[in-house]
């Protein structure tokens, strides 16, 4: 009765919204279908142009304007992998101008934060903008620091991808959103011909997911503490966007991985399993909870996860490793339901700020790698879509 309730009171939440679809001709109703490919890029846009209207600023950033993006490039770089994503399906140059613009802003660099998993982000951007402009001055920066001797590099450190921002905690750990970066490596491998990257992501995605994986479920804890820990309801933690760093890793991943490489099955069976476990925990209103193993901790809808699972269930779905007839309702679903959740500004509500477990989300709350959820979400959604452009 408690998660009907709060389910019932974020639908009259919505509702306003759903109205205003539904007066307009537009509105799809959930598990119904995919809308056509003009109606899936209209939104995308509207979403892209309210984040470029509206860059995020939380207190830290406002009070450090210039280093924001090069302390903590991953908030940002989360966005425009979305950008990227949207540039591929539909070859509009207006997404592939706008991430040059970024790469330019960066300096094509990977930044300063103190995570080196979280330093990978950037690259994924920068190789893919390589493979359209064929700039090798693109990648360079991320080539000479992955080959740099430093503790957050392959170079320096056998586990360079560990978590140790905070040292009364224990010693470093590793943690689910590190996998984000992974598919940079793939990237890189393509891009150099050098196959030392794919030596490299695989050792990385073998520890983290290795240690970081539930026997029972197939997802995965945000990191070891979480490990054994009940909520009050005697349920897992098993935080949703957690899983999205994952779940939406290994399709890119996969999209860049040779065909022979010995990894590969394994990679798209953790996938499969993972999609299966997903689509059995889907709210009926399309999203997904904070807590997957326990909807009723946090009962509100949490878009940054939703946004991630809707990708990578659509990209199976593209890519015919997830049958059609059983999992497209779902991506229906999801994509109903993100829809629903985007304001009428363009501003994807409902996402759960910067953290690392599960935790109550406001209707307001957002963030720029809420934005690139979406956008992920629409790239795989608009290939199923009907029409033209």
């Amino acid at each position: 009765m408690k998660l009907a309730a709060r389910l019932l009171a974020v639908t009259l939440i919505l509702c306003p919204a759903l109205a205003a679809a539904e007066g307009s001709g537009k509105a799809t109703a959930a598990g119904k279908g995919i809308p056509p490919k003009a109606e899936v890029l209209s939104l995308v846009r509207k979403v892209n142009s309210y984040q470029l209207a509206n860059p995020y600023v939380d207190a830290w950033e406002a009070a450090n304007p210039v280093d924001a993006q090069i302390k903590r490039p991953w908030t940002r770089a989360t966005w425009y992998t979305g950008v990227m994503a949207m540039w591929k399906a539909t070859k509009d140059p207006a997404f592939l101008d706008q991430a040059i613009r970024y790469g330019h802003d960066l300096a094509w660099g990977v930044g300063e934060e103190q995570l080196g998993g979280n330093r990978l982000f950037p690259i994924e951007i920068w190789t893919e903008i390589y493979f359209a402009k064929n700039d090798r001055s693109m990648i360079e920066p991320a080539i000479r620091w992955l080959d740099t001797p430093d503790p957050l590099t392959p170079a320096g450190q056998k586990r360079w991808y560990l978590d140790s921002r905070d040292p009364a905690e224990g010693p470093p750990v590793p943690y689910i959103d590190s996998t984000y970066g992974g598919p940079a490596l793939a990237m890189l491998a393509k891009a150099t011909g050098d196959k030392k990257y794919l030596d490299i992501l695989t050792a990385f995605l073998d520890d983290v997911m290795g240690v970081l994986q539930d026997p029972e479920t197939g997802l995965f804890y945000r990191d070891p503490r979480f490990i054994g820990r009940q909520t009050k309801n005697g349920k897992k933690i098993l935080w949703s966007r957690g899983n999205g760093w994952v779940y939406a890793a290994l399709p890119r991943v996969l999209d860049y991985l040779p065909k022979d490489h010995p990894s590969r099955e394994h990679y798209l069976a953790v996938y499969r399993r993972m999609s299966a476990e997903l689509v059995r925990r889907q709210g009926a209103d399309g999203l997904w909870r904070a807590n997957l193993d326990d909807p009723d901790e946090f009962p509100d809808p949490e878009t940054s996860g939703s946004g991630f699972f809707c990708f990578g269930l659509a990209w199976g779905v593209n890519h015919r490793v997830l049958n059609r007839r059983e999992y497209l309702p779902a991506v229906a679903k999801a994509w109903h339901g993100l829809s629903q959740s985007v304001s009428p500004e363009g501003k994807v509500l409902w996402g759960q700020l910067v953290d690392d477990r599960p935790h109550t989300t406001a209707r307001e709350s957002s963030h720029e790698y809420v934005t690139g959820t979406f956008l992920l979400a629409g790239s795989e959604v608009y290939k199923l879509a009907r029409g033209k452009p």
